[in-house]
C-alpha cells in the first residue's frame, strides 16, 4: 500500500480535509501547504500528482497522534528517538494510538470489515521485529483496519 493510497483512505475514514492533514503534518514536525496536500490525494494517472514519502506521512500520523491524545512528555536527559522507515505495523501502531483502540476497540474495527482474529494474531503484529511471535502486518490487513474505520468500527470522533 502506498503512503498515497493509505493518505487518500484515512482521509476518507476519518473524515479530514487538506486543510486538516497539513496542520496534522504541521503539528508532527512537516510543514505542509494545503495546496501541496491536494497533490498528495490525486491518483497516479492524474496531472499534478505528487508521491508522499515517509517524512509526510510520518508527520501526519504523528501529527494525528498528538492532536486526538497531546503531546507526549519528554523524558529530561533523552533525545528523542528518530523513527525508523515506515512499514506497515509501524503505521498500524501510530493509528492504534491515535485513535485510542485497545485490542477489543482493534478486533470490533477489523470484525466491521469482516475480518476474524484473534487477540494473540492481533498482538504479534505490535511486538519487535525480532520478537519470535512477530508477525508482518500485510497490505491487504491494513486495508481491511482501515475499510474498518470508514465503516465506523472505530473512534474517528
Amino acid at each position: 500500500m502506498t503512503n498515497n493510497d493509505l493518505l487518500r483512505s484515512l482521509r476518507y475514514a476519518l473524515k479530514l480535509n487538506g486543510e486538516t492533514i497539513a496542520e496534522l503534518c504541521a503539528v508532527g514536525g512537516h510543514d505542509i501547504k494545503p495546496i501541496d496536500v491536494l497533490k498528495l490525494l490525486k491518483k497516479e494517472e492524474e496531472t499534478g500528482f505528487a508521491a508522499c514519502d515517509d517524512a509526510v506521512m510520518g508527520a501526519f500520523l504523528d501529527g494525528l497522534i498528538v492532536s486526538r491524545r497531546g503531546a507526549q512528555e519528554s523524558k529530561p536527559g533523552l533525545p528523542k528517538a528518530p523513527d525508523t522507515a515506515l512499514n506497515n505495523n509501524l503505521i498500524l501502531r501510530k493509528l492504534r494510538i491515535a485513535l485510542e483502540l485497545n485490542e477489543e476497540g482493534m478486533l470490533a474495527v477489523l470484525a466491521k470489515a469482516g475480518v476474524q482474529l484473534s487477540k494473540s494474531e492481533l498482538s504479534a503484529m505490535f511486538r519487535a521485529k525480532g520478537h519470535r511471535n512477530y508477525k508482518v502486518c500485510g497490505d491487504q490487513f491494513l486495508r481491511n483496519f482501515i475499510r474498518g474505520l470508514t465503516l465506523g468500527g472505530g473512534n474517528t470522533e
